[in-house]
């Protein structure tokens, strides 16, 4: 391969760069999970996410995918703002 090409099938930049923000969502939303104290509520909160990013992983649109994970973060935040008022 020379310098400066790219094999086919490669990420662009922005890609790999919303394919990170995305990843990092997601492993933010699973640590969350986590520190749900009820078995059951963790387990279905798990299968929620899991299913909810393998639903819309092969959404290539830019803004449907910005927008998918503004949502995300909004839920994520709620998410953290029920556990913390929980714990008080």
């Amino acid at each position: 391969m020379a310098a400066g090409r790219v094999p086919p099938g490669a990420l662009s930049l922005r890609q790999f760069l919303r394919r990170q923000q995305v990843l990092q969502l997601y492993r933010k939303i699973l640590r969350a999970i986590r520190e749900v104290p009820a078995e059951q509520d963790r387990r279905y909160l798990k299968d929620w996410a899991r299913e909810e990013f393998k639903r819309n992983k092969d959404a290539t649109e830019e803004d449907a995918v910005r927008m998918m994970i503004t949502q995300g973060n909004m839920q994520l935040q709620e998410l953290q703002r029920t556990l913390k008022l929980a714990k008080s």
